[in-house]
């Protein structure tokens, strides 16, 4: 847990449930898939753009721990401001909050949880805000989110009850 969370920091119900399967846990710490900043967090998304990839993945999953978690914890931190956390939850987010990039993110998270094909105009403005290489990985990180919803769904933990200062997380 240690490479995980800031001196201090108790660890979230969630990775004591997984810690459950030690060699599972492991091997997700240590290949990285799972960081401080929570799951495939290679560094190439911007900060803002994978916290509202991560959150609206949350809202659309109904996963209201790992939202609870990441707003606790690291949503300032990585550029988003109240505003934007109670916005996201909206059905339509206000175009006056987010740029053209991240409503169009937010558009393609909804339709990817949805398991639809997503639709000609979600994809075009997708396609006009982000590479292919970057739709992959907003695809991929959706999709380990709605995975963390699933064991959420299976396990129940309780919420974890802390708020930290968002410049003490690695």
């Amino acid at each position: 847990m240690a490479k995980l969370l800031p001196p201090g920091m108790p660890a979230p119900q969630l990775f004591l449930s997984v810690a459950r399967n030690a060699g599972l846990f492991g091997f997700l710490v240590d290949s990285g898939l799972i960081g401080p900043t929570g799951l495939l967090d290679r560094r190439v998304l911007p900060k803002d753009l994978r916290e509202t990839i991560i959150l609206r993945t949350c809202v659309a999953t109904r996963n209201d721990y790992e939202f609870n978690l990441h707003v606790q914890t690291i949503s300032a931190r990585m550029g988003l401001s109240q505003a934007q956390i109670d916005d996201v939850r909206a059905a339509q987010p206000s175009p006056d909050l987010w740029s053209p990039a991240l409503l169009a993110a937010m558009a393609l998270v909804d339709a990817l949880v949805r398991l639809a094909p997503v639709g000609d105009e979600t994809y075009a403005q997708a396609r006009a805000q982000f590479s292919e290489e970057t739709l992959i990985e907003i695809t991929q990180l959706t999709g380990l989110y709605v995975g963390v919803a699933m064991l959420v769904a299976l396990i129940r933990p309780q919420f974890d009850n802390y708020q930290l200062n968002p410049a003490a997380v690695a």
